[in-house]
């Protein structure tokens, strides 16, 4: 009986994983990121940036790990952008926020960058490029925070070169006066890809990426609240095959992926853990098909996707652990400019827990509608001396 059900859930494991011929560990995201730089061509002008992104995401999960329920509604950034220099630009704007079947506005933020950029590098202070625009692998980072959580407030340095792309940025998620009944919080990290091999449609490359998150300060009134650290890290090789036919590429990205807990006070369910992030995939005219494997143990996540964690934080089974999680998934999406400026995003993303006695074949699936577009209000005149 053991050998029959081991043999089953290799045979799966194979299947899905073939179905592509190569792989990818997330689907291109692009359309979702708004990127305003500066730009000398531009210098003494004001624009007004307009980003519009409408989402229906559902879970229809019914597991220990990752609550199913919907999210449904739209999210505005209207924002002003002064571009004072050929290398520098000063943007103002608010963040709105509307769920859909609830009264009034879910959440609003408002919106302050100062962008330096020269050549290849970047230097943001302010509202950060965050979120998914982080590239981090889902275990490391959940792709539902550009729903939830998509503005950071910090620093962050961005390189960007042919072969080698980096990300390091630091946010502060919340910050305190003396004397408050809270402790601050911080999160960065670091993302990098550095290609490795690049001929005749051919990339071969090695990413690194890591988190950490730190909860503390000295001048709150929770002192029987220890100092918490907690680290998460990634790092794998990716293989990708260019082909430019109906099928676009084929690539095979892979990582393994590491928890550690440096809290002076141990309190969480475990010190450390790792997982292995497997990957296959296709992207074609027809869409973006990819099949994933995550087998993690004793791991925890900063801020990836509660589904691969090993201890639950459920509504109805907060605190569950289990060691071992073993998940494998076939995630398709069909990406698509409708007309120019308006992106259609369309994903259903089946998956099956392994560990589960009853196999249950669980889903979620996703409808986003993304516009964005900048306009020239006026040019700036200069006083002549």
């Amino acid at each position: 009986m053991f050998i029959k059900t081991g043999l089953k859930k290799t045979l799966l494991l194979i299947s899905l994983l073939c179905i592509s011929l190569a792989a990818f560990s997330q689907f291109d995201q692009s359309a979702l990121e708004n990127r305003i730089r500066p730009d000398s061509s531009l210098t003494n002008e004001v624009h007004f940036n307009l980003y519009n992104f409408n989402y229906v995401r559902n879970y229809e999960y019914t597991n220990d790990f990752h609550d199913g329920y919907t999210l449904y509604g739209t999210q505005l950034q209207p924002q002003i952008v002064y571009y004072a220099h050929p290398n520098l630009a000063i943007i103002a704007g608010a963040f709105i926020r509307k769920d859909f079947g609830r009264n009034g506005v879910t959440d609003a933020k408002p919106l302050f960058s100062l962008k330096y950029h020269k050549r290849n590098l970047t230097l943001i202070f302010g509202s950060l490029e965050g979120g998914i625009q982080h590239k981090y692998i889902e275990p490391l980072y959940d792709f539902e925070r550009t729903i939830t959580n998509p503005v950071e407030y910090g620093t962050q340095l961005l390189i960007e070169r042919k072969k080698f792309n980096l990300d390091a940025w630091i946010a502060w998620q919340k910050m305190i006066y003396t004397g408050e009944a809270a402790k601050e919080e911080i999160v960065g990290g670091l993302s990098t890809e550095t290609t490795i091999s690049e001929n005749n449609g051919w990339k071969f490359s090695f990413p690194a990426q890591f988190l950490a998150f730190h909860q503390g300060g000295q001048i709150d009134m929770l002192k029987e609240i220890p100092i918490s650290t907690v680290f998460n890290g990634a790092t794998g090789l990716k293989l990708h095959k260019e082909i430019n036919t109906n099928i676009k590429q084929v690539y095979t990205d892979n990582y393994i992926a590491v928890y550690k807990d440096f809290s002076p006070d141990k309190r969480r369910a475990y010190q450390g853990g790792f997982g292995m992030w497997l990957n296959a995939g296709v992207e074609s005219k027809w869409g973006s098909l990819v099949a994933s494997y995550w087998k993690g143990n004793n791991f925890i996540s900063i801020k990836g996707m509660p589904l691969y964690e090993s201890v639950s934080g459920n509504l109805y089974t907060n605190g569950l652990k289990q060691s071992a999680r073993n998940i494998v998934s076939l995630r398709y999406a069909y990406q698509k400019e409708l007309i120019p400026n308006l992106y259609l995003d369309v994903r259903f993303e089946p998956h099956i827990d392994l560990d589960n006695t009853d196999k249950q074949l669980q889903f979620n699936h996703s409808f986003f509608l993304t516009y964005k577009q900048d306009f020239k209000l006026f040019k700036v005149k200069k006083s002549e001396k």
